[in-house]
C-alpha cells in the first residue's frame, strides 16, 4: 500500500495540516476517510482492509 510519511517536527506544513484536522497527538494515520491516532494494530489492519475493499 503506497503511503506518504510526514514528520511534523521537521515539516511546518505537515504540522499545520494536523492542527487544521484538530489532531494533536501522534502518531496519526490517515487511511481513506479514517483518521487513526495512536498505535493500535487492530484498527490499522481493519482500516487498510476496508480501504483495499
Amino acid at each position: 500500500m503506497p503511503f506518504t510519511e510526514k514528520n511534523v517536527s521537521r515539516d511546518p506544513a505537515a504540522r499545520q495540516e494536523l492542527i487544521e484536522l484538530g489532531l494533536m497527538s501522534l502518531p496519526v494515520l490517515l487511511i481513506g476517510d479514517r483518521r487513526l491516532t495512536g498505535f493500535n494494530p487492530t484498527q490499522i489492519e481493519a482500516a487498510i482492509a476496508e480501504q483495499q475493499g
